[in-house]
């Protein structure tokens, strides 16, 4: 139960953490080209902090991938690469369709791929258990959740372009290019549930080959997942350098605010995955299916906050308020069932964990 806890504080943290890294984009000068502020933000996230910051935290980082070899490390890699595609096309779609709307698309393609994704692939013989039906039921209702804050966002939308209130309408060829980005950007965004799920053997040679603590050693793979998310993400701001020739923007007077904004939306989006990473491993082996469900279900309701407080709700209708709400209440009644599985599931190893007695009975 303490375990349990422990775990979805953390999520709740990372969640506060992911659901408001987006935020501090808002505050950069209009005009300022896309790739110069994303492109210093992926450089911060996926090199620049895990190499000096995280071997500082994890010891033997730098070894511990060595001794891991190809096997231990590939499939991390090779899905953080394609979670940078995924968290590339998420920042492309905040300037599309906005925070409310982007979160919304993006973590319900999250929740669903990414709750169901490790569960499937490493757990398969546990989805007819109650804890498994449990789970699967929690991530239905979150997705619902998703679906139900998404409807709002376009109804507040509409209610916006009808009232005058000089906010960014949503609207035609934009609007559904957004709508796309921002769903496939949930797809690959979820395989960074997955990568860690492929984490195990980095894990255990840096808990036993170097004394990490679990969580320490969760360091060592976001590390790998980041690296190989630096190629796509990394490597598509350098292609937008190049194909808008806006190199030069990073030597103009303001690049310094830029640079600080950057740097303060790294913090948040490597603290937020990091206590995702710790979070879920307090939960039990199905830590990450349910782990990556609850984590975005409170980054949702985290990112429409920070949409209230920057004033993407001004003019919006009274039905989109209460559309608003009933997601956000849906949204938190998959949480409590993805809590209940996880407890659930504890219990299930348990049982599994006590020797049969024998059923002959002796005088």
């Amino acid at each position: 139960m303490g375990d349990t806890v422990v775990g979805f504080t953390l999520l709740l943290l990372g969640a506060v953490c992911g659901g408001s890294f987006g935020l501090p984009s808002k505050f950069v000068r209009k005009g300022t080209p896309w790739e110069t502020l994303w492109g210093p933000f992926f450089f911060f996230v996926t090199i620049l902090i895990p190499i000096v910051i995280f071997p500082l935290i994890a010891k033997g980082l730098f070894a511990t991938c060595a001794d891991a070899g190809y096997a231990g490390i590939i499939m991390p890699v090779a899905f953080g690469l394609l979670w940078g595609l995924g968290s590339m096309t998420l920042g492309i779609s905040f300037g599309l369709i906005g925070l409310s709307l982007a979160y919304a698309l993006n973590y319900g393609a999250q929740i669903a791929t990414g709750g169901m994704g490790p569960f499937i692939i490493h757990h398969s013989e546990q989805l007819a258990t109650p804890h498994g039906y449990t789970i699967m039921t929690g991530v239905a209702v979150c997705v619902v959740g998703v679906i139900v804050c998404g409807r709002a966002a376009t109804l507040k939308s509409r209610s916006q372009a009808g009232g005058g209130q000089g906010q960014t309408v949503l609207t035609g060829g934009k609007l559904i290019k957004g709508l796309v980005v921002a769903a496939l950007s949930g797809v690959l965004c979820a395989c960074y549930g997955i990568a860690v799920s492929f984490g195990g053997k980095v894990t255990e040679i840096s808990v036993g080959g170097y004394g990490n603590p679990g969580w320490r050693a969760a360091f060592v793979v976001a590390a790998l997942i980041l690296w190989g998310g630096s190629v796509s993400a990394c490597g598509y701001c350098v292609y937008k350098f190049r194909k808008n020739k806006t190199w030069g923007t990073l030597a103009q007077p303001g690049i310094d605010k830029v640079l600080f904004i950057a740097l303060v939306m790294a913090c948040l989006h490597d603290g937020a995955i990091l206590l995702f990473g710790v979070g879920a491993s307090k939960l039990g082996t199905l830590g990450v299916a349910v782990g990556y469900a609850t984590f975005m279900s409170f980054a949702i309701i985290v990112g429409n906050i920070n949409g209230f407080l920057t004033k993407e709700w001004k003019g919006a209708s009274k039905q989109s308020l209460c559309w608003i709400a009933a997601g956000v209440f849906v949204l938190i009644i998959g949480v409590s069932l993805l809590t209940k599985a996880s407890l659930m599931q504890g219990e299930y190893e348990k049982s599994k964990a006590v020797p049969v007695e024998s059923s002959v009975s002796t005088e």
